[in-house]
């Protein structure tokens, strides 16, 4: 049967060929969604990190004393959510992936990119998975909600109900794009806003989206499911972005990814 099945793979890679999203370069579909030298050069999070918001401490004595060591801005100003999970740095290979992903529709990338994202999870007790929503004037420019359909995929693979709907963007807000983190914030202000109380409350609910910058579109959507009713929020994401001068390259790691 092994034999079999290596042998349907063989003449399916030649039928339809897969492409490692990065470099274009023609790969088994096993290998989906990077090829072999794309791959050593993702990057996984690792090392000590703030136990909110999983920002990774540049010094590895930062938590040298206690695991639950939480950076300043959370000290500062905790999020609504309980707790953010990010595997990947946003860097090299993976940014070139979430962006064809994103802007070049190309969402047969979807399911790799969400099954690559399941694969590097811990184990989690949540009740309902969603997606932090687009504008509905964003969604028909896109055509689709990048990260709907990776939450999407980890509800599949995780069996955990999927609500699509429960919580909307009522407020079509400015590109993030180049707005401090105060601005930003004062920019998602009101953006959202939860129209199913029944599928979120009591809930533990796990809070998808593609890309963790400074944290203020996942805090704003958090603090609407917590004000809706929401038990707790756990937010999951792809990549994270770095914030400017951060420098903790002794905290990167290349990573395998599994076959899909």
């Amino acid at each position: 049967m092994k034999i079999l099945h290596k042998s349907h793979s063989f003449f399916w890679d030649i039928l339809y060929p897969s492409f490692c999203i990065h470099c274009d370069l023609a790969i088994p579909s096993s290998e989906r969604p990077f090829c072999g030298n794309c791959k050593a050069n993702i990057i996984a999070l690792s090392g000590p990190s703030c136990f909110i918001c999983n920002l990774p401490f540049v010094s590895e004595s930062a938590t040298s004393h206690s695991p639950l060591h939480s950076c300043g801005d959370c000290r500062k100003d905790p999020p609504p959510f309980s707790n953010a999970i990010t595997p990947f740095l946003y860097e090299g290979p993976l940014v070139s992936a979430i962006c064809k992903f994103k802007y070049e529709k190309k969402n047969e990338w979807a399911k790799p990119l969400g099954k690559m994202l399941n694969e590097h999870l811990p184990q989690l007790d949540v009740d309902v998975v969603t997606a932090v929503p687009l504008h509905p004037n964003r969604l028909r420019t896109r055509e689709f909600n990048q990260s709907l359909l990776l939450a999407q995929e980890i509800s599949r693979l995780r069996k955990i109900p999927l609500s699509i709907d429960a919580m909307v963007r009522i407020r079509e807000t400015t590109p993030q794009v180049g707005l401090h983190k105060k601005e930003r914030e004062e920019n998602l202000a009101g953006a959202f806003q939860v129209i199913r109380e029944s599928e979120v409350r009591d809930r533990r609910i796990l809070l998808i989206d593609d890309v963790y910058t400074t944290g203020a579109t996942l805090k704003e959507a958090a603090k609407m499911l917590m004000r809706s009713g929401a038990k707790e929020v756990i937010v999951v994401t792809l990549a994270r972005m770095m914030p400017p001068g951060w420098n903790g390259s002794v905290l990167k790691t290349g990573i395998q990814t599994h076959g899909a």
